[in-house]
Formats: structure tokens, sequence, C-alpha cells
């Protein structure tokens, strides 16, 4: 019986997009949002988790890959731009005391510079530009 069951559901989604990173990311979001709907009763909360259960559906049974497929590109572009931004705040915060950060004027690429007071000049590794740097503290 399950058998039968579950190739009706294989046929079913067969040329269908399915699930991928974003899917999961707004089902763990659903699920968030409920642990907050247990909390606070909010008819505004009761909509906005209805309407995410809907869109997430969509995307899943979406017969429009293409779409769908550039959706999840641009949320990955997203979330590496965030991964990269906490990283790099969680590298300044570890090296605080013996490095400093700044940004090249030319290229706008984070150099790590140790930390000793004063003027230096530092070239940049990535487009060769020469910086001029004050570090004060």
């Amino acid at each position: 019986m399950f058998n039968k069951l579950k190739w009706k559901l294989t046929r079913f989604m067969y040329g269908r997009y399915g699930v991928d990173q974003l899917y999961i990311a707004s089902a763990l979001l659903f699920i968030v949002l409920q642990v907050v709907q247990l909390f606070v009763r909010n008819s505004f909360l009761s909509v906005l988790i209805f309407g995410l259960v809907i869109w997430t559906f969509y995307r899943a049974f979406s017969k429009n890959i293409y779409a769908r497929q550039k959706e999840n590109q641009t949320f990955l572009k997203f979330i590496r731009a965030a991964k990269s931004k906490g990283k790099l705040f969680g590298r300044r915060m570890r090296d605080i005391g013996s490095y400093r950060y700044r940004k090249c004027s030319a290229c706008h690429t984070t150099l790590r510079l140790p930390r000793k007071r004063g003027q230096h000049k530092a070239r940049c590794p990535k487009c060769g530009h020469l910086l001029e740097v004050k570090i004060w503290v």
C-alpha cells in the first residue's frame, strides 16, 4: 500500500521544483514563528505564517524550475554575504588587541594591519595600491 502511495507522490512531483535551501530556510522560519506565536497571540503573525506556508508550498510544487533556481541563487548570495560579514566581525573582535582593519581606497578590500601606533605605508595585495595608514590606538 505504501509503495503505491510513494509511486503516486513521485509521479506527482515529476517535473516540479521540490526542496532547496530556500525551502529549508522558510520551513525553519515557519517553526520559529510558530513557537513565537505560542507566547504572543497576534492575528498579523497568523496571517504571516499562513502566507509563508502557501509561498513555501507554491515554490516546492512549481513547474517553473528556472525561476525557482534564480530565487534560490539570490537567497544563497545574500546568505553568503551575511556569513562573510559575520566572520569578518568575529575575526575583528578576536584580533582587536593586535591588529587593525582598514579598507583599500582603490578596490575596497579589507586589509589586516599590525597594531603599531603612528603613520605607516601599506600596499594592497589585491590591486597593489599604496596606502597611507594612521593607527592611533
